[in-house]
């Protein structure tokens, strides 16, 4: 659809939207609340412990650490720059929200979405050199390319969705000022445009397509170089144990893009056979299980922060 319908009653860019939340459950859904405020503190609480043991102990400042550090930032950012907003939307019914906030929330939801991708490509790659080139690892993968690679990726993200508010900024009038979802997604907005759309839907569907393409082409290459290693270890034990070091990123591989290809498909394939309520509550998922489950798939898998934690709660325990 590359035109947005023309309405008689079509008036000037708003200095306000209104979020409703999700279509037809007016009534239930302050009972989504208590999925999605347990979803948000467990994000909080869960990755600020991760970061606060990572950034405390200096034994802990290793590049795969490190990049797990990068890693809970990003889902601490993209957890909170929808969270409570959706939270108000869910607990106290429609919220208005500034035309500027509206672009600026647009913004940080999909740079951050990229930046995850991108980080999730860094730790595959990351835990390619490990399996392969165990004894070059030291050289090959520093703090200071680590450093490096998360500020690459920082700009990376956000010179492609910058085009997203900028597109929408061009439109000067609109047919509605009611958003049909808990934050500013940039298509929900874009359906409320009055004026040729073709552009938005295009470079919408180009970075879509571009940005998670290349990132799970880049994840399954380093799967299958390390795939190819383990398999030539000479006993089931080390096989085991190669294959462990990379299980815990697998897990967070399956909940990040899992549900989001899910929730891609159904609204670019699947707007007439899914109902709408159904894809903007999964979209709302999408952004938050992952953050939420980070902290404990890495938490309970990683050695060195398994054992940090441990010895932190023991000594507090006997200091009481």
């Amino acid at each position: 659809m590359t035109e947005a319908p023309q309405s008689n009653s079509t008036f000037p860019r708003p200095s306000v939207f209104i979020l409703t939340g999700i279509p037809g459950l007016a009534g239930t859904q302050v009972w989504l609340t208590l999925i999605f405020g347990p979803m948000y503190l467990l994000t909080l609480l869960g990755n600020g412990t991760l970061l606060a043991v990572v950034r405390i102990d200096t034994t802990l400042h290793q590049p795969m650490l490190l990049l797990l550090a990068t890693l809970a930032a990003t889902d601490m950012g993209l957890a909170t720059s929808i969270a409570p907003g959706l939270l108000a939307v869910l607990w106290l019914g429609p919220q208005p929200i500034p035309y500027a906030a509206c672009l600026a929330q647009m913004f940080f939801v999909h740079a951050l979405t990229a930046m995850e991708s991108g980080v999730l490509l860094a730790m595959a790659c990351d835990r390619a050199v490990a399996v392969g080139r165990p004894l070059h690892y030291p050289i090959l993968v520093t703090k200071a390319r680590v450093g490096y690679a998360a500020l690459a990726l920082a700009l990376k993200a956000m010179a492609i969705v910058v085009p997203f508010p900028l597109l929408v900024r061009r439109f000067e009038h609109f047919r509605a000022k009611n958003i049909d979802h808990a934050y500013c997604e940039h298509m929900a907005v874009v359906e409320l445009v009055v004026g040729n759309t073709r552009a938005n839907n295009l470079y919408g569907l180009a970075l879509s397509l571009a940005v998670s393409g290349i990132d799970i082409l880049g994840i399954a290459g380093s799967y299958g170089l390390i795939a190819h290693t383990v398999l030539r270890l000479p006993t089931r034990e080390a096989r085991a144990k190669a294959f462990g070091t990379c299980s815990s990123h697998i897990c967070v591989i399956l909940a990040f893009y899992v549900p989001g290809l899910f929730s891609y498909l159904t609204h670019r394939f699947g707007r007439h056979t899914v109902p709408k309520p159904v894809h903007i509550l999964l979209s709302n998922i999408y952004l938050l299980l992952p953050p939420s489950l980070n902290p404990l798939i890495y938490g309970a898998r990683t050695k060195q922060i398994r054992e940090r934690l441990l010895e932190t709660f023991t000594l507090r325990k006997k200091k009481l």
